[in-house]
């Protein structure tokens, strides 16, 4: 008589499906209880600081955050909000890395030469006074390398130059104006003869030029802005946003400049369709606020 061996039907647990089942639940709901974990951390924020890290795109800013509450060592978004809420260090800390604080003289240097040789000659000839921001300026290179420019072309005088920026520490930087040598590549030669001084600790702008800048503190996603600019500079910052944010500064933004004003964005930043917000291209990365707008 043939003999059949005899096998034991394993449990259904031990197949590789009910192992995958079980495992990808345990994933979920562990990926559920992080969303809700770091939107917490959203929901405090704001009531801390009245930054929305809601109109940040979510996987860059979550990126970036968690890498920052892991180096210090918290294993939860509620954990390391609560250092923050009692560690004035932990704050700037935080200010510091939820901002890009990425910024050169003379960055793109072809586009600041065609905002001096073709959109400043234009605006100068239709005002006494040429109103001009610098939105999220950082440290401050932009609006110093906007003033190198005015005060070559003979407009420094008669120009209104304000810098703002969300974060205090990169706004006491650009107020006590000193580079390291890196920052100033991109510098034409007699700029760097005739705007910097060597100092030890680096490069100093000279005090005529630092007069010319207000630097004052703006959330530009919650606070109102400013009208009647001639030029307003906003560049390499809208690429963090959401589309639903990029939507809304750009219409304040031409809500902020006077009919005939420029916007100057940066060069990864342009607009497809600029005459939704009443503007329209007058150069690549250069719109400006059409007479018909509202």
């Amino acid at each position: 008589m043939m003999m059949h061996e005899s096998k034991r039907q394993p449990a259904l647990s031990s197949y590789p499906f009910g192992q995958a089942t079980a495992e990808s639940g345990a994933s979920s709901a562990a990926a559920g209880h992080e969303d809700e974990d770091y939107r917490h951390f959203v929901t405090e924020i704001k009531r801390l600081t009245g930054i929305d890290l809601l109109q940040y795109k979510e996987a860059q800013m979550k990126r970036r955050l968690t890498t920052l509450r892991m180096k210090n060592g918290y294993t939860t978004f509620r954990s390391f909000f609560e250092a923050i809420r009692q560690n004035p260090g932990l704050l700037d800390e935080f200010l510091d890395r939820m901002t890009i604080n990425v910024s050169e003289f003379w960055r793109n240097p072809n586009r600041w030469v065609t905002l001096r040789d073709s959109v400043l000659p234009a605006l100068a000839a239709n005002a006494k006074q040429l109103r001009c921001w610098s939105a999220a300026c950082s440290t401050g290179e932009e609006p110093y390398t906007l003033a190198m420019i005015l005060n070559e072309s003979g407009l420094l005088q008669r120009s209104q130059i304000t810098a703002t920026d969300i974060d205090e520490n990169v706004l006491m930087k650009a107020k006590e104006a000193c580079y390291v040598e890196r920052s100033l590549k991109d510098v034409p030669d007699a700029y760097r003869q005739k705007y910097f001084q060597q100092a030890p600790e680096g490069y100093r702008i000279v005090e005529s030029l630092k007069s010319a800048i207000r630097f004052r503190k703006q959330n530009l996603l919650e606070d109102a802005f400013d009208s009647s600019h001639d030029l307003i500079i906003c560049r390499n910052v809208m690429i963090y946003f959401t589309e639903e944010a990029k939507f809304q500064l750009y219409r304040k933004f031409a809500d902020a400049l006077k009919p005939g004003g420029v916007l100057f964005v940066g060069s990864t930043e342009q607009i497809f369709n600029p005459s939704q917000y009443g503007l329209d291209t007058i150069e690549t990365f250069f719109y400006r606020k059409m007479a018909s707008s509202v």
